[in-house]
């Protein structure tokens, strides 16, 4: 059972840990996101949004887990009847499980298309083909959203689907150590490192014609780091800094609690906490900021890349396939991106899988090979109509589960954590076997700030922005009727999804309590012992 399981090392945890955070949108979505709002003067609201919001929520979601996982809950909906002893608790506690598996739904198709672009590229599939309008009809032809001359039909995808799947799913069987901690130990390593190589070979673009100086490397630097000061006034710019900390280091998705939860009482949470944060700023700051952005810009100039900067998914899988096929072993380095991408999503969509596997394990005493499998089924049934009503499924899902949603779940743990369950026992929880000592100062962070900052976020977002979304009027607005009829289905399935997750919750307490109270469950708090640094 998933009590018995705990992480093998300290190492092996931080890279777990890193590998969650560490995903597709370090690379693509962050350089996006500072391209478009203000570029230098993005990193201000970025960095303050980091140190008030991310670290102290960071912490606190560690806390959490490890809190949880004393008394054996190692999912959401346990942890929070633990901070507060309330019937309502664990159905909120289902938004933890709502989160990761809806991600996980849309992700886990994303992901697999970097696999298959890594054979593609390695074999030189769409090699010989290097103007953009190409490489983008091989994309909608690969995602079944066309047929050409590339692709007849969807099958590629879906076969490239079903060994993600299926690599997903046998790493999760495998469990926490002998499964997720093995593979973060062999790639993140090798994650780095490709990141590293290919950063190195953008900056060694520098400017290929010099009778056109702005097609240069340091343009494109130039572009995503020069700050925009008008754009710092505008709260829009903010609003997107704070969604991009959520974002890149998963917070309000259940994953960090899930993974910390294997810990015990006696190992530290803040300095491995602020280590895992530290890394995956690293990977996006550093190695995102100085891959896609900059190589786009060296060969279709700022302004142009602007256009292109404003779908992700196109500067991944079309523009970066043009790029490579101008560069000498412009293959190598093409499936090293795509093998990069792919190093992301996987160790991300295995944080987004082991929520819902340990609550299975947990509170409906499930085998950890039986949840594994009914994980991938469950997985595989969703992601049917995203995979074949791709843009509005996919957009709907991202949206609710991937962006809002994370920010509503982080606000819930925070007044839980903080003032339903104590701000000073929180605060004893955190630097509770403590390697560092956490400064004052993010004690009254979590308490007033954080809580305050993520009330404005969310208070300005439902005043201007949520009415217009939910009625889909203004910018939301569908582009003919049939798409409204399927972004209001999928909003459907989405209510369906998070009502059946919270009807599991309440069978699984009244399977293992005989009422509706869980409050018996699993009372005796595991005995402690500490991580070893390192195995032979």
């Amino acid at each position: 059972m998933s009590e018995q399981e705990k992480w093998a090392t300290r190492v092996g945890l931080v890279l777990a840990m890193a590998g969650n955070a560490v995903g597709l949108g370090n690379f693509l979505r962050f350089p996006v996101q500072a391209a478009q709002n203000g570029g230098g003067a993005f990193m201000i609201p970025y960095f303050i949004s980091f140190l008030l919001l991310g670290i102290p929520l960071m912490w606190m979601e560690w806390a959490i887990g490890r809190y949880g996982g004393g008394y054996g809950h190692h999912s959401s909906p346990g942890m929070f009847e633990r901070l507060w002893d309330s019937p309502m608790a664990k159905y909120i506690g289902a938004l933890g499980l709502f989160m990761p598996l809806t991600v996980m739904v849309y992700y886990t198709y994303v992901e697999s298309w970097s696999l298959g672009y890594s054979l593609f590229t390695a074999t030189g599939r769409y090699w010989g083909n290097a103007e953009l309008d190409s490489t983008k009809d091989f994309l909608t032809g690969y995602q079944g959203l066309a047929t050409n001359e590339y692709f007849s039909g969807i099958a590629w995808a879906y076969v490239f689907f079903i060994i993600t799947m299926v690599l997903n799913v046998y790493v999760l069987s495998r469990g926490v150590s002998g499964g997720i901690e093995l593979v973060a130990r062999y790639a993140l390593p090798a994650l780095f490192l490709f990141a590293v190589i290919l950063v190195v070979r953008v900056l060694l673009l520098g400017t290929p014609d010099p009778a056109q100086p702005e097609f240069s490397v340091s343009e494109g630097l130039g572009f995503i780091w020069n700050p925009d000061f008008r754009q710092i006034s505008d709260s829009a710019t903010w609003l997107a800094a704070a969604g991009q900390i959520f974002f890149t280091l998963s917070l309000g998705m259940g994953t960090i609690q899930c993974y910390s939860s294997y810990l015990s009482e006696n190992d530290d949470i803040a300095l491995t906490g602020l280590a895992t944060a530290s890394t995956n700023e690293f990977a996006e700051v550093v190695l995102g900021g100085t891959l896609a952005i900059p190589a786009a810009v060296v060969f279709f100039g700022v302004e142009r890349t602007k256009e292109l900067a404003a779908n992700s998914f196109d500067l991944a899988f079309a523009v970066m396939p043009v790029l490579f096929q101008q560069l000498p072993a412009g293959q190598l380095f093409g499936t090293l991106w795509f093998g990069l991408l792919f190093i992301a999503g996987i160790t991300s969509s295995l944080a987004m899988g082991q929520p819902l596997m340990a609550f299975l394990q947990d509170e409906l005493k499930m085998s950890r090979q039986k949840a594994a499998i009914t994980l991938g089924v469950t997985v595989f049934l969703l992601v049917q109509p995203v995979i074949f009503i791709m843009p509005h499924f996919m957009n709907e899902f991202d949206f609710w589960a991937g962006t809002f949603g994370l920010v509503i779940l982080a606000t819930i743990e925070i007044v839980l954590f903080t003032w339903v369950f104590g701000i000073h026992r929180a605060w004893d929880e955190i630097n509770k076997a403590a390697d560092i000592k956490v400064p004052i100062f993010f004690k009254y962070v979590l308490q007033f700030i954080a809580p305050a900052m993520l009330f404005v976020i969310l208070g300005d977002y439902f005043y201007n922005t949520l009415p217009d979304v939910i009625l889909l009027r203004g910018d939301s607005k569908p582009s003919s009727p049939e798409a409204g009829q399927m972004i209001q289905l999928a909003r459907l399935m989405l209510v369906g999804m998070l009502v059946g997750l919270c009807a599991l919750v309440g069978l699984a307490w009244k399977k293992q309590s005989g009422s509706d109270h869980g409050g018996t469950l699993n009372e005796m708090r595991r005995e402690p012992s500490t991580l070893p640094e390192e195995t032979d």
